[in-house]
């Protein structure tokens, strides 16, 4: 790939949504580190001539090609004669570059750093002694996982990696439901179990999978249960944290508990701080 190289973003085979001009050459970003677990530190600046408003530019099955996610295009193809035919004006070749997204602190946070800052908002020293010691257990059984090449179902992701954080957190059997009215894992604010004492909505992906393409399927269990606030996405190592705003819900934050970060603003979000903070029941804005 290099400069003035025309790229076209697509999704499956049929589905076009961008077209764009490679600029510039080519650059390493931690930021792009742990997008929902895939690592794209490997970067190149495209400037997006063509955007779908709505509905993306769609062809026949097969139009594009299965394999590498970057490949290039059959010049048969009819996506190349589309492309050709595609009027873009010469404004938009000498459009500025949107900013990237850029760290504010490299280093990452200590536990130390994650303790004190919890312990500061008001989590109680037993909690955060558990989290601690519930760091190294998790650590070890992700990296058990990764070795051996199992990926746990669900369930298992729910029992072994989900439950004893909430639990380390402070969150007590008696408020948190597993499978409950079809929601992998409920938390409430008070007892009894209700739609009313609702406050998060935990979905669960198989370990290694993408957890933040669940939050629509979270949002749904969320409708209408009137005090649900919160909505949490996760694999069991990496957690997306949605907070209700007046537009809907929002990320707020985003973690992995093998790589502690501050903040991801790729997302726009804060990081294991916040997150940890947001999962707890004492959490309050």
């Amino acid at each position: 790939m290099k400069q003035g190289d025309i790229v076209v973003l697509r999704s499956g085979t049929s589905s076009v949504y961008g077209v764009g001009e490679v600029v510039g050459n080519y650059s390493w970003l931690h930021e792009f580190s742990n997008i929902d677990g895939w690592d794209l530190q490997h970067v190149r600046r495209v400037r997006w001539l063509w955007k779908a408003e709505d509905d993306p530019k769609r062809f026949d099955t097969y139009a594009l090609k299965f394999g590498d996610t970057t490949q290039k295009i059959d010049m048969s193809s009819p996506v190349v004669s589309w492309l050709e035919e595609l009027d873009i004006s010469e404004e938009e070749f000498t459009r500025p570059l949107v900013s990237l997204p850029r760290l504010k602190r490299a280093e990452t946070p200590e536990v130390q750093e994650i303790a004190e800052y919890l312990y500061d908002k008001g989590v109680s020293s037993n909690s955060i002694e558990n989290l601690l010691r519930e760091f190294n257990e998790l650590q070890r059984i992700a990296k058990w996982y990764m070795k051996s090449g199992i990926r746990p179902s669900e369930s298992e992701t729910i029992a072994y990696l989900i439950v004893p954080l909430l639990r380390a957190l402070g969150w007590t059997p008696q408020r948190m439901a597993i499978e409950w009215n079809n929601v992998d894992l409920a938390l409430f604010t008070q007892l009894p179990r209700n739609d009313n004492s609702l406050s998060i909505v935990v979905e669960a992906k198989k370990r290694g999978a993408s957890c933040l393409s669940a939050m629509s399927q979270a949002q749904s269990y969320a409708a209408q249960k009137p005090n649900c606030n919160r909505l949490i996405v996760t694999e069991g190592i990496r957690y997306g944290v949605y907070v209700k705003r007046e537009t809907g819900f929002a990320l707020y934050a985003y973690m992995d508990l093998t790589e502690f970060r501050e903040e991801y603003p790729v997302y726009r979000c804060h990081g294991i701080q916040e997150a940890l903070w947001a999962m707890t029941p004492e959490w309050n804005e």
